[in-house]
């Protein structure tokens, strides 16, 4: 069995890749031929936090996975979120490989972040603002502006030590990024806003938004409001990997999609659109230029599977990683 380390998988993961697998993935889930069971968790309540398990089986990649990640928001001196994703052969079941899933978390996130900007963002749209601090803000800078239109990546949150950080950081990555004043400033100056925070309380606001922006919120919680306020999801197409997943309840769901429907802002039968059914061609996407735009992730394990499977391929191609008897 092969086990791949973070800087394994770093090495061997390329983004470019990534985006294309992941938009294979939303399309094969969209169409029913993937198998993603709802995640499971335990709850660690002292700690507001979680360990969440995440199978899928994706036959296109050949990739069947498990992820096991916790979530403890309340992390200072490493990330909120790590992992491990545990692959299978598909064929006879035997264990095939460990590796790090905490990179992974985060880039293919990013990686479906990127994705909905290109099918639903304006052909036009040139500055970029990401809301928050975190491994995720980081992966959302540098995957967005790779796309061939985005020529300013803008970086805002409450803290500004942690703002002037993070773009050293994008720095040494060759990502240049500029610091926003404040965050309704990089909201109001955005074409494509990319939110990935814990907060419980909205940090986006309708009221800031431009027409024509495009939203991607990643940050998830259970307990609050979310980081997106309700007018914002009753305004904008929203956009999401599953429908089960986003609607469904904890430790799945989308809080935002959840307190909207509760307030009445949007029905309790409302059905947002699948990233994989616009992909495919099967959903209209943006109308026009005035049109919001709201693609709101939770993290589906296709994804992941997507993911590794490209890692397993580049760890056979290339080597890495340590094989090991079990």
């Amino acid at each position: 069995m092969l086990v791949l380390s973070a800087d394994d998988v770093a090495a061997l993961l390329d983004l470019d890749e990534l985006v294309g697998a992941v938009e294979a993935a939303m399309v094969d889930l969209s169409a029913g031929r993937a198998s993603m069971p709802s995640r499971v968790a335990a709850s660690v309540t002292d700690r507001r936090a979680m360990l969440a398990a995440m199978p899928a089986f994706l036959p296109s990649a050949g990739a069947l996975t498990t992820k096991l990640v916790s979530l403890f928001p309340e992390n200072t001196d490493r990330p909120t979120h790590q992992a491990l994703i545990c692959c299978f052969d598909p064929v006879t079941g035997s264990p095939l490989a460990v590796m790090d899933g905490t990179y992974v978390t985060a880039t293919r996130t990013a990686a479906g972040s990127a994705l909905a900007a290109r099918l639903l963002a304006r052909k036009n749209a040139e500055v970029v603002s990401v809301i928050g601090t975190g491994v995720q803000a980081g992966t959302h800078a540098r995957a967005l502006i790779r796309l061939p239109q985005v020529k300013l990546v803008q970086i805002a949150g409450r803290d500004r030590s942690k703002v002037a950080r993070l773009i050293d950081d994008l720095a040494e990555a060759a990502v240049a990024a500029q610091p926003a004043s404040s965050i309704e400033d990089a909201v109001r100056s955005a074409d494509i806003v990319c939110v990935a925070t814990h907060a419980d309380a909205p940090v986006v606001r309708r009221a800031w938004l431009r027409p024509g922006t495009h939203i991607n919120s990643v940050g998830y919680n259970t307990a609050g409001a979310g980081e997106i306020d309700g007018e914002t999801v009753r305004d904008a197409l929203v956009v999401v990997e599953s429908r089960a997943a986003a609607l469904g309840a904890p430790p799945s769901g989308a809080v935002e999609l959840r307190r909207a429907i509760e307030a009445g802002l949007i029905g309790a039968d409302y059905i947002p659109t699948e990233i994989g059914e616009i992909a495919a061609g099967q959903a209209t996407g943006r109308i026009d230029d005035e049109q919001l735009t709201l693609y709101k992730s939770v993290g589906v394990a296709v994804q992941d599977a997507a993911a590794a499977a490209l890692i397993l391929q580049a760890a056979r191609a290339r080597g890495g990683g340590l094989s090991v008897d079990m």
